[in-house]
Formats: C-alpha cells, structure tokens, sequence
C-alpha cells in the first residue's frame, strides 16, 4: 500500500466537521469507506482528498471529501454544484482522468451529521505523488513535455465533449506508474470554466520546470512562482537555464491573461508539446549514438549479431522507385536531344525584326527642340530625409517569452555594425512559440521618423516599424506604421508616412532560416531617419 504521504494523518486531527475529525480509521459515506491517509486539501472549495479502502468491494478508492457546514446555504450550493460536474465526469472515459465510481450527496449517502456536504469517489491512482516529486528537483524538459502532453489529452479530449476537469491544483494529480499525469481527485470547483483547465496545464508545466505553482490557491508546500515589477511570471528560463526557450515562452503564455499571442486551447498546447518532445528526443539519440560511435573499434568495424531482416514492402518500394528514375532520365534525355535537333536542323528563315538601314538609329539624341516631356504618371516624390538621429536607449522588446540576448540589444545603436544583437535559436518558426521579439528604442524628444535602415545578415527576417507610447507598453497598444523584408546586408524601411514619436520598436515577425539549423535573426546596426 502506498503511504508516502500518510505522514499528514498527524495535521489531520486538526481539520474538525461537525461529525468529529477527519482523521485515518474513520468511516464515511453510510459506513462503507475508511479513511486511510490524506493527500492534501484543496483549500479554495474545502476539499479533502484521501485514499480510503471500500469495505464492500475491498479496494481502494480515492476520496473528495466536500467539508462544510449542511446550514450553510451557499456552501451547500457551491457542494451541489461540484458534485453535479463530478457525475457528469462519471460517463467520461479517458487514462489520464480517474474515473468517478460514484457521487454522495447530502441524503444520499451522506448524512448531515457528518459534517461533510458531499463526497466523490473515484478509482485510486497508483504511482507517486506530484508534489513529492518536484519536491526533490525540477523533472527535466523532455520528460515535463510528455508528462504534460498525456495530460492535455485528457483535456482536449474532456473539452471535445464540454467537460471542466479541473485540474488547477497540484495535489488533485498523481503521476502514473507509466511516467503518465493523471488527474487521481475529480471534482471541479463551481465556478471553473474550460479556460480554467488550459491554464492549468500551463501551470503543470511550469512546476515541473521550476518547483513552483504559478496560479491562486496553491498547497503551501510549494513556492509560488515569483512576479516581474508589472505582475507578470517570471519565465521558467529565467529561474532555471537549462529549459529551453520554447518550453518557457509555452509555460507562460498559456499561464497569462489578456495581450496577443496567449494560448488559449489545449489543441495548441499539444501541437508545441510534441514539437519540443520530438526535438528533445533527436537531441538525446544524437549524443547517444556519438557515444556508441567513440565506443566503437578503432578500425571502424561494428559488429552485430541481428539477422538482415526480409522487408517485401520495403523492397517493392525500392523497385519503384527506381522505375520512376528510370522513366525520368529517359524522359530528360528525349527531351534534350529534340532541342538538339532543332539548333541545327531549324529553318534559315529570320525571325527578327525587319531593319531599315538607311533610317536613324533609335538611339540618336534627339533635337533639342523636339525633345518628349517627361511623363505626367511619375510618383510623387517621398519626403525629403534629414539626418540619422540616435536614439538614447536601446533595449530588449519581448513580452510573451525571455531570453534573446537583452544584454546586447545596445549593440544595434552604438554605431558599429560589426557589433550584433541576435535572438535565440528556435527550433519552430514565429509565431508558434511567441507572438514575436524586437529592439525598442527611446529618443531624448518626439522625432519626426521617415526610414529606418537596418544593417544585418539575416535573410528571411520580416519586420515591422512600430510607434508606441511608452518605453515598455502591451504590443496590442503599438501601432505598426512600416514593415519589410531584409534580404541584403542593408535595408531601408519607409515608413507609411512620417510618424512622430518618442519611442519607436523594430519588431522581429518572422526569423532568419539559420542554415537549415533552427531559425535565428540578427541586427548590426539601426538607423533612425527622420522627414527632413
């Protein structure tokens, strides 16, 4: 029997009902389940959680035990609620939800003496305790990515069918013998919504990245995630290195409210999971087999004892594939020959056009006195540019992620190109991880910006010229008043029309390809020119 936790049936005789103590040994539900050990307490509805034994069908089952006093009317709603989206969740089959065995009410099972407004019995999850497990160190990025991805499939699975888990407290999962999250205490609060559960995926991610909790309500035992100055989660990346770029900005944007590029759908989640399991998983078969390599003989032989295996299919695929060659080459060298032939076996026939020799060449100026007028349809001239005007400060613009180098955002305005700010290699292109990353700057007064050039080696980069009102203001307050492609070592962005402002963002929505190895973005120099 698993007790690892059973330490807390000593707190326990302190939570008091109006039937006695919640303590190991007693009896609820009409006498036919015995407490066992606690497993924590969901503080925000006053649920308990327990194992306990079925003294009728003798196993286990685990216990949400709605505490509450029967005389209180909205308590008694807010149980009554509860236990309505817990039997709803009876018919919900899924491996990553325990499923719900049953559902006591006031007068069904439960007796107002009890001191208790309601009761879910589930099945009992076997494994290990979530919170004992980032109790001893943060789970590495690979194994928190599939952790939680068998977790949002649950969701988007419950979410298919318009169910709220509600999943939003880490002592209601357990984690699998299978190295699997599983939801071991149903029971959503009355007033959790669908968001509600992709919020909280985001927040399993980020306690399995750090040891921290990053929503309201969370057990005591575990820190809570800690704020920047405006009240956003620090990113996981900022608190531990080694997590890599994408798991954090995931983490945080499915964590945060309000702004772009939020995730909102556990669709999503799943879609960037898989990626950064998938790219975790080459990384580590990479070092693996350099590693078989170096233990190899020096003579570079490996040796196998495996028998060359049969593959019909396989062969079959090869014989056509080598069919199509065939065909392909003849098809290419028909065609090469027929062009042969027609070079020298075409007709003397000119196929030019007929030249007057004794008329003028069209190219002879023309007299002064006849020369044409130039075309009225010219554009109109743009507005004339005055000088590049430097700005007082550069610094890092990413709202929905961390990292990217912020230290060296200065580098784009100190009048050396050859000293380069760059973002950080992603594995995916923008915007899948974030919305975005860019350069903002400050000008000591309003300017009246025309251009910006931009000095970098970074084919592919899209950019856009944002305005915006203050130093480090939401990316839905900025307003984009020019944008462009960089395809050569300079680029010139006109602005749509002069635009005056204190404060300009150069803003990154598509990186560089780095070579076929990931995606990467740089800037050399940025140059501010303002309408003359």
């Amino acid at each position: 029997m698993d007790t690892r936790r059973s330490e807390q049936a000593g707190d326990a005789a302190g939570i008091r009902a109006r039937g006695g103590s919640l303590a190991p040994g007693r009896v609820v539900g009409d006498g036919r389940y015995r407490l066992l050990a606690q497993f924590g307490v969901d503080e925000r509805a006053a649920a308990h959680l327990w194992r306990a034994r079925d003294g009728q069908l003798k196993r286990d089952v685990a216990l949400t035990l709605l505490v509450g006093d029967p005389a209180d009317p909205e308590a008694a709603r807010q149980a009554r609620r509860t236990l309505e989206r817990a039997a709803h969740a009876s018919k919900f089959g899924h491996g990553g939800v325990a499923r719900v065995l049953d559902v006591l009410s006031l007068g069904s099972g439960v007796t107002s003496s009890e001191g208790l407004l309601g009761v879910v019995v589930a099945e009992w999850t076997k494994g290990s305790d979530l919170v004992d497990l980032v109790a001893q160190r943060p789970v590495a990025p690979a194994a928190a990515a599939r952790m939680v991805q068998a977790l949002a499939e649950a969701v988007d699975h419950a979410h298919q069918n318009g169910l709220v888990l509600g999943l939003d407290h880490p002592q209601r999962l357990r984690l699998t013998p299978g190295g699997a999250l599983k939801l071991a205490f149903p029971g959503p609060l009355p007033e959790a919504t669908l968001r509600d559960d992709v919020k909280a995926l985001g927040a399993v991610l980020y306690l399995l990245l750090t040891g921290r909790w990053a929503l309201p309500g969370g057990p005591p035992a575990i820190p809570a995630a800690p704020l920047t100055p405006q009240g956003h989660v620090v990113p996981p990346r900022s608190l531990v290195p080694a997590v890599p770029p994408e798991l954090s900005s995931l983490a945080v944007r499915t964590i945060e409210d309000g702004g772009s590029g939020g995730i909102r759908t556990s669709s999503a989640i799943l879609r960037v999971l898989g990626q950064v399991a998938e790219q975790e998983e080459r990384t580590q078969l990479i070092n693996a087999v350099g590693k078989d390599d170096a233990a190899a003989e020096t003579d570079g032989t490996i040796w196998t004892t495996k028998k060359p295996v049969k593959d019909v299919a396989r062969r079959r695929k090869l014989a056509f594939g080598v069919t199509v060659l065939v065909v392909a080459t003849v098809v290419i060298l028909a065609w090469g020959g027929l062009m042969l032939i027609n070079l020298f076996q075409g007709d003397g026939k000119a196929t030019g056009p007929t030249i007057n020799v004794a008329a003028p060449p069209s190219s002879a100026p023309a007299k002064p006195g006849n020369q044409a007028p130039p075309p009225s349809n010219q554009p109109p001239a743009g507005p004339k540019i005055g000088e590049p005007v430097t700005p007082k400060s550069a610094s890092l613009y990413n709202p929905q992620g961390s990292g990217d180098n912020p230290g060296r955002a200065k580098n784009t305005i100190d009048g050396d190109p050859g000293t380069i700010w760059k973002t950080d290699q992603y594995q995916q292109q923008l915007p899948a991880l974030k919305p975005g990353v860019g350069i903002a700057v400050q000008f000591d007064d309003p300017v009246n910006l025309a251009q910006v050039k931009i000095s970098a080696n970074s084919p592919g980069t899209k950019v856009e010229i944002r305005s915006a009102d203050s130093k480090n203001p939401q990316l839905d307050d900025t307003k984009v008043v020019g944008s462009g492609d960089l395809n050569g070592p300079d680029t010139t962005i006109t602005l749509q029309q002069p635009t005056q402002s204190q404060y300009f963002i150069v803003w990154i929505t598509q990186l560089g390809d780095n070579g076929g190895d990931g995606f990467l973005s740089q800037f050399g120099e940025l140059s501010f020119l303002p309408a003359a």
